[in-house]
């Protein structure tokens, strides 16, 4: 892996890496889905297929927003308590229950019109998810309580209005996702593990692909780590509040690639131009 000093200290407000309006080219749609299955599996982790459930659509500043309620026997189930007395803890405490989902990374499709959106996988356990099948309090705590999630770990902003689509029990495909082999009695991994940040690929060019990755507690480049070889991307700061090691399915030229934080929109911005052009 090449380790070329492939930091600028900061773009101003006028520089920029391309035209943005190139985003969510259908070409790159198999790629990302190939990223996401491609990641390593963690250590002291599990591989699991999660099963599609419902899906429900809602929307961000950033546009429309899917996220597939799923379900594996892999997640440990919640506490087994009646809607009474779950209604009760909430009134009392509302950090006292705690449903163990596994968040997955978001991923880039298009929707019904072909335009671009962001997909989320959600997974629960299969038995209470089909006990929340027949109960429309636990499905609407469900989606709350994973909408809330997916806003703490990327970041976001996301409508609380939402709906629940009739024809289609998913947007996009299903992942598979790492669950810790040991799992939590926790909504979602916390503590003092590095976060993975939100990046978006895409092509610029035939022979040039840009990232953007999403760093909103850093405030410059000071100490950050980058890493780039023919098909790899690994991605550090010193205060370990971030981790990023991807795989990307296309031929990197690491001795050319370029990458600058952006201070206003707290953003790495990389230009990695391609060694053979996707067909």
């Amino acid at each position: 892996m090449a380790d070329s000093k492939l930091l600028v200290p900061e773009l101003s407000e006028a520089e920029t890496m391309g035209d943005e309006t190139a985003r969510f080219q259908e070409l790159l749609l198999q790629a990302s889905k190939e990223l996401q299955q491609a990641q390593t599996t963690r250590s002291g982790s599990t591989q699991i297929q999660p099963q599609a459930g419902f899906c429900i659509k809602t929307n961000s500043s950033e546009g429309k927003v899917f996220i597939n309620i799923c379900h594996s026997p892999s997640i440990p189930p919640p506490a087994d308590v009646t809607e009474d007395e779950l209604l009760q803890m909430l009134e009392e405490d509302q950090a006292g229950f705690r449903i163990p989902m596994s968040l997955g990374e978001p991923h880039a499709e298009l929707d019904a019109k072909g335009q671009g959106c962001t997909a989320y996988d959600v997974a629960v356990n299969s038995d209470f998810y089909w006990r929340m099948q027949n109960s429309d309090f636990l499905r609407e705590l469900v989606v709350t309580i994973a909408r809330e999630g997916l806003e703490d770990k990327y970041g976001l902003q996301l409508n609380p209005e939402w709906r629940m689509l009739k024809n289609r029990t998913f947007m996009g495909s299903i992942s598979q996702q790492n669950i810790r082999s040991q799992q939590r009695p926790r909504i979602q991994e916390l503590g003092n593990l590095p976060e993975r940040p939100h990046l978006n690929l895409w092509l610029e060019a035939p022979d040039l692909l840009l990232c953007e990755i999403d760093l909103p507690k850093l405030d410059g480049a000071l100490g950050l780590s980058l890493e780039i070889g023919e098909n790899r991307l690994v991605m550090g700061d010193p205060q370990q509040l971030y981790h990023l090691d991807t795989y990307i399915p296309l031929r990197i030229n690491s001795e050319e690639s370029k990458a600058a934080f952006h201070g206003k929109r707290k953003q790495l911005m990389v230009a990695m131009p391609l060694l053979s052009v996707p067909s």
